[in-house]
């Protein structure tokens, strides 16, 4: 028997179950899989899938684009398998085939981010960066760090969060860093690392949407199965209008694929 992927549609008043009815019958999908939507209501289609994947009995799972409110309390996707699946070390990850960008905090304040950077943290964030990097053939991946304030805080100038907290993380994780967010995405998308992680939410994902709007993935790093998501939202305003691209939930059930594969 093939091995099959589950497809949860997400909010099913926005995009979601347009733009995975157009990806399954692309043509465009690994041929190497089968294809099951996971159906119900958004949470419940989520603990459904993971509890198969967790069974066996799916490969991994591509999920549609939903509303943080239908998961509250927690944040978002990512942090709700990762409770469903018990797992500590956990991140999100963007990619598509130019540009890969971790985040050591996800959705939170931008008041409260510099008390959520821990070295521990940071660490963590590499290292599930790096596997990940392995998974898709590169034997030895080059992480980049960014720094919290302008300039990785310009010597102390402009911050001491570089100082105290990122650099020596950065030392023990054997990545590069803390290295100047307004310049370190540009050295990584003509080559110069493999990945960048990132301090918080927009400083990662404002460069990686202009590149990769339409076929951006967001990958939940650390879980004990595959999970990928099109790195867009529910986008109701066009929901029902038959104009949704379905560049990234291809992107994303192709990825769940290929890292099932790996496994």
């Amino acid at each position: 028997m093939r091995r099959r992927i589950g497809i949860t549609l997400g909010d099913l008043a926005g995009i979601g179950p347009e733009v995975v009815a157009k990806a399954l019958a692309s043509g465009k999908l690994d041929r190497r899989f089968d294809y099951e939507i996971i159906r119900g209501e958004p949470r419940q289609a989520l603990e459904l899938a993971a509890k198969r994947c967790l069974a066996g009995e799916l490969a991994g799972m591509a999920t549609g684009p939903i509303a943080k409110k239908q998961v509250v309390p927690w944040p978002g996707q990512t942090e709700f398998l990762a409770h469903l699946s018990h797992t500590k070390k956990f991140a999100m990850l963007l990619c598509n085939d130019r540009l890969r960008v971790a985040l050591v905090t996800t959705h939170a304040p931008l008041r409260d981010v510099p008390d959520l950077i821990t070295g521990k943290k940071i660490v963590e964030v590499v290292e599930l960066t790096r596997q990940f990097c392995r998974q898709l053939g590169i034997r030895r991946p080059r992480i980049a760090v960014t720094g919290l304030n302008p300039h990785a805080g310009e010597g102390g100038l402009l911050g001491t969060e570089e100082r105290r907290i990122i650099a020596p993380a950065v030392k023990r994780a054997r990545g590069t860093g803390p290295c100047p967010a307004d310049t370190v995405f540009y050295r990584a998308l003509h080559g110069e690392f493999d990945a960048v992680v990132a301090m918080y939410h927009d400083q990662g994902l404002a460069p990686f949407k202009l590149l990769a709007f339409d076929n951006g993935v967001n990958v939940t790093l650390g879980l004990p199965f595959v999970r990928t998501s099109p790195d867009h939202g529910t986008a109701p305003d066009i929901a029902g209008k038959g104009i949704a691209r379905p560049a990234g939930m291809i992107a994303a059930i192709n990825l769940a694929a290929r890292l099932a594969r790996a496994d």
